[in-house]
C-alpha cells in the first residue's frame, strides 16, 4: 500500500501529514413532499431522528439487505444515524473513519490520541444512489513557536459503498504539498497538489489554483482514501494559531476564503466536519433480467447500471416517487395535490388559472375550463369565443349555410347531368342486357388516378385497379357522342359482352355517367405482345411460345369473323392489341367500340387503325373487311419470327424485306430472330413465313380466311410438339 503507516507519520513530526478525508457521501433523500407510501419493509423502523431509513437500508435483523445495515444512536437528541459498527480497524465490516492527533512541543511528541469512529449518516438518496455523511478535517496547526498540533485521518469503506467521484480533496494554508493516497480496491494510487503562499500574496477568495488553496480529483472505484501534508519550506512569518487544512468533501461545497487558515477559523466554521458523499449500489452484478434476482421489485421501477464500480441501482419511472426496492414502493405523484399544498411547486407543475388540474398515472393533465381554449399545462387558457370571434363565427356560419344551399343546387345539377349522360350513352338499352354490368362514376373514381395509369393509345387512356375484388383495366375510349353513335355504342357493347372466348379479352362492364363512356375489362398481367417483343426489357420467347401466341391469336380473330351472330371486324390488329396473361396465353383486345361494324356498314369515312399494319387495299378504298384483319395479322406474324418492329413509311421495310426474300426464293434466314434460329426449326419458320406472305397478298380474294390461318398454325404447333 502507498498509504504511509501512522508510525511513519508520527516520526515525521514537522513534516506532518494531513490525512484523509474519506469517503462519504451526500445524498439528500428523494425530493418528495408527501411520503404516504411505506419506505421500509413491513414491521421495520424507517426513521432515526429526522433521517428517513428506506430499504435496502435497515436497523434490525430482517429489515435490511446484506451490507446495508445502519444503527440509530439514541444517546443524542434528536437521535443520529450511523453505519453499522464493525471491528474498528482497517478492513472493518462497516464504513469507518480513523482519526489520530499528535501534539508536539519543541520537537518532542507529548501526546498521541487515536480514534475509530463509525461514519454518521446525514441523508440517503435512493434515486441518486448516494449516502451523505460527516467527514473530519485533517490539519497542521502552529499553536505558537514551539507547540504544534497535527491531525490525520483515513476513511474506510466496504460492502456496497465506494467513495463518490462527486467528491474532491482540498488543501488550504501555507506552503506544502498535499498528497492524496487512494486505495483502489487493494492497490495504491497517489496524486498530489502544491500550495504556495507568500506573505506578499495571500491568495484570492473563491480561487483554488495553488495560491493558498489546491484541489486533487478523486478517482473511481475507491474504498479507502487519505490526504496528508508535506511541508516544503518554513512557514513564512507564521503567526500564532495558524493552520493548514486538508479534507475530502463534496465538489463545489467549499468556497476558498483567505481568513480560513488564520487561527482555527475553519474548525470553528465546521465543528462537526464536512459533507462527504458515498455511492452505493447492488454490487452483485449488472442489471439482471426482470424477475431473476432483480432488486427493483416495485412496479413502475427500472434498473440502471452504475458508473462507479460494478453493480446497479433502482429508480422509479417518471411521474412516480418512492422506494423502488420494495413491493408497490413507487407511487404515482399527485401533482395536483402538491400544487395546492406547496405553492412553490406550481412552476414545476404548471397549470393555468383557467385550467382544471387532473392527476393521471405517471403525470397530470390541465384541460381548459368550458368556454376557454388552449392548454393550461403548456400555456394559458383564453376565452374561446371573444366578441370579434363570435361575429366572425356568425358570419362564417352564414356563409356556410349559403354555401350549403349552393352545394345542394350544384349537386342536383350534377345528378341531372349524370342522368343525361346515362341516357345519351345508351343506358336504357344497356340496362336490359343481362351480360353487362353498369358501374356508377363513384365506383371507378378510386381507379382513375395518375398512379394507376398504365397506357394510352388510339382508344384513349387505360388505368389499372381493383373493382369488386377483381383486378381490372378501365378504358376511356374515343367517342364522338352523336345520336347515331349512341345507338351503335349500346348495341356494340351488348354484342361484345356476349363474346366469350379464351383468346378474346372479356368486357366486364361500363360506366355511362360521364361525357365519354368508360369500359371495364379483365386485366392481363404480362401486358401486350408489343411490350414483350420490343419493350425496354425484352422477355425471352422460344419458338414454341411464339407459335402458341400466333395460333391462339388467330383462333380469337377467327371466332370474331365467323362464329358470332354478327361479324365482328377488329380493324386494328397489331402486337399492342394482343395481350398476354400469366401463362402467355394471348387475348385480342381493343375491338368493338370503334371497330364493331355491322356487315352492312363496312364502309368508313375515315381511316382507322395503325398505319404500320394497315391493309393497302383498305387505305385505297375505305372498305373494311375481314380480309383487312387477315393482312394486319400477316404483319404480326412477321414481327413474331423476326422480333423487328413494322414501321409506317412509303415502303414498309419489314414487309418489303420478307416479301422480297420470299419472292426471290433466296430464303429469309437472315431476317429471322437469332434467338429462335436453329437448323432444326428452319422448316417451321419458313412455313410460318409462307402463311404470313399469303396473308399479305395484295389480291384480297387470294388471302386465306382467319379460320384457315388458325387451323394451319394449330397444325404446325401440334407437329412440332410431337
Amino acid at each position: 500500500m502507498l498509504i504511509p503507516s501512522w508510525t511513519e507519520m508520527s516520526l515525521r513530526r514537522r513534516v506532518p501529514v494531513l490525512i484523509i478525508l474519506s469517503l462519504m457521501l451526500a445524498a439528500g433523500a428523494s425530493c418528495s413532499y408527501e411520503q404516504e407510501a411505506p419506505i421500509g419493509l413491513p414491521g421495520c423502523l424507517d426513521k432515526c431522528g429526522n433521517i428517513s431509513v428506506p430499504f435496502p437500508f435497515g436497523m434490525n435483523r430482517g429489515c435490511f439487505r446484506l451490507g446495508f445495515e445502519v444503527e440509530c444512536n439514541h444517546t443524542f437528541q434528536p437521535p443520529r444515524l450511523f453505519f453499522a459498527k464493525g471491528p474498528w480497524s482497517p478492513g472493518n465490516y462497516g464504513p469507518t473513519q480513523e482519526t489520530r492527533d499528535w501534539y508536539t512541543l519543541a520537537g518532542q511528541e507529548i501526546q498521541e490520541i487515536e480514534q475509530f469512529l463509525p461514519l454518521e449518516i446525514l441523508g440517503i438518496s435512493l434515486s441518486e444512489g448516494l449516502v451523505r455523511t460527516h467527514g473530519d478535517i485533517s490539519l497542521d496547526c502552529s499553536i505558537n513557536e514551539t507547540f504544534i498540533w497535527v491531525r490525520g485521518q483515513q476513511t474506510y469503506l466496504s460492502g456496497p459503498y465506494l467513495l463518490s467521484t462527486r467528491n474532491v480533496a482540498t488543501a488550504i494554508g501555507w506552503s506544502f504539498d498535499a498528497k492524496l493516497t487512494q486505495s483502489l480496491r487493494g492497490s495504491g494510487y497517489m496524486k498530489s497538489c502544491s500550495v504556495r503562499l507568500e506573505a506578499s500574496n495571500m491568495g484570492r477568495n473563491g480561487s483554488c489554483s495553488g495560491e493558498g488553496c489546491c484541489e486533487v480529483t478523486v478517482k473511481e472505484n475507491l474504498n479507502s482514501v487519505s490526504v496528508f501534508l508535506v511541508q516544503t519550506s518554513p512557514y513564512p512569518g507564521i503567526e500564532p494559531n495558524s493552520c493548514s487544512y486538508g479534507m475530502v468533501a463534496e465538489r463545489g461545497w467549499y468556497n476558498f476564503s483567505t481568513p480560513d487558515f488564520h487561527g482555527f477559523a475553519l474548525l470553528h466554521k465546521y465543528p462537526r466536519g464536512v459533507p462527504l458523499l458515498a455511492d452505493f449500489a447492488i454490487r452483485d452484478d449488472l442489471c439482471p433480467p426482470q424477475g431473476q434476482g432483480h432488486a427493483c421489485v416495485s412496479s413502475n421501477s427500472f434498473c440502471v447500471n452504475v458508473t462507479n464500480g460494478p453493480g446497479y441501482i433502482c429508480k422509479c419511472h417518471h411521474g412516480y416517487d418512492g422506494n423502488p426496492y420494495i413491493s408497490n414502493g413507487c407511487q404515482d405523484i399527485d401533482e395536483c395535490a402538491l400544487r395546492i399544498k406547496h405553492p412553490e411547486l406550481q412552476d414545476i407543475y404548471p397549470c393555468s388559472s383557467g385550467g382544471i388540474c387532473k392527476n393521471t398515472p405517471g403525470g397530470y393533465d390541465c384541460p381548459c375550463k368550458s368556454g376557454l381554449r388552449g392548454d393550461g399545462k403548456s400555456g394559458t387558457c383564453t376565452e374561446k369565443f371573444p366578441l370579434p370571434a363570435k361575429i366572425a363565427v356568425g358570419s362564417i356560419l352564414g356563409l356556410l349555410v349559403a354555401a350549403f344551399f349552393v352545394f345542394l343546387v350544384l349537386l342536383q345539377k350534377e345528378r341531372r347531368k349524370m342522368e343525361d349522360f346515362f341516357v345519351k350513352n345508351g343506358g336504357p338499352t344497356l340496362e336490359k342486357a343481362k351480360m353487362i354490368k353498369i358501374y356508377k362514376k363513384e365506383d371507378l373514381k378510386p381507379i382513375l388516378k395518375s398512379n394507376n395509369f398504365i397506357g394510352k393509345g388510339g382508344f384513349g387512356e387505360v388505368y389499372k385497379g381493383f373493382l369488386d375484388n377483381q383486378l381490372v383495366a378501365v378504358k376511356k375510349p374515343i367517342f364522338s357522342g352523336n345520336v347515331t353513335d349512341v345507338e351503335q355504342f349500346a348495341n356494340e357493347v351488348i354484342i361484345q359482352s356476349q363474346v366469350i372466348h379464351k383468346n378474346i379479352v372479356r368486357l366486364i362492364g361500363c360506366c355511362l355517367e360521364v361525357d365519354i363512356p368508360m369500359l371495364v375489362y379483365e386485366f392481363l398481367s404480362k401486358g401486350s405482345l408489343d411490350d414483350i417483343l420490343h419493350g425496354s426489357s425484352q422477355v425471352p420467347l422460344d419458338l414454341n411460345a411464339r407459335l402458341n401466341i400466333a395460333a391462339e391469336s388467330a383462333e380469337g380473330l377467327a371466332y370474331m369473323h365467323s362464329k358470332t351472330s354478327n361479324i365482328i371486324l377488329h380493324g386494328d390488329v397489331k402486337p399492342a392489341n394482343i395481350l398476354l396473361d400469366d401463362n402467355f396465353v394471348p387475348k385480342i383486345s381493343d375491338f368493338g367500340i370503334s371497330r364493331l361494324i355491322a356487315v352492312e356498314k363496312q364502309h368508313t369515312n375515315s381511316v382507322i387503325g395503325d398505319m404500320s399494319y394497315m391493309d393497302p387495299v383498305y387505305l385505297q378504298t375505305g372498305l373494311l373487311t375481314d380480309k383487312s384483319d387477315v393482312y394486319c395479322f400477316g404483319v404480326v406474324l412477321l414481327e413474331l419470327i423476326s422480333r423487328k418492329k413494322a414501321r409506317h413509311s412509303d415502303n414498309n421495310s419489314l414487309v418489303k424485306a420478307f416479301l422480297d426474300a420470299h419472292k426471290t426464293q433466296k430464303g429469309a434466314t437472315e431476317l429471322f430472330d437469332k434467338e429462335i434460329l436453329e437448323p432444326k426449326d428452319l422448316e417451321f419458320l419458313n412455313k410460318i413465313l409462307d402463311i404470313a406472305v399469303e396473308c399479305l397478298d395484295l389480291d384480297v380474294d387470294k388471302r386465306p380466311e382467319m379460320t384457315e390461318v388458325a387451323e394451319r398454325l394449330l397444325m404446325l404447333k401440334r407437329s412440332r410438339n410431337k
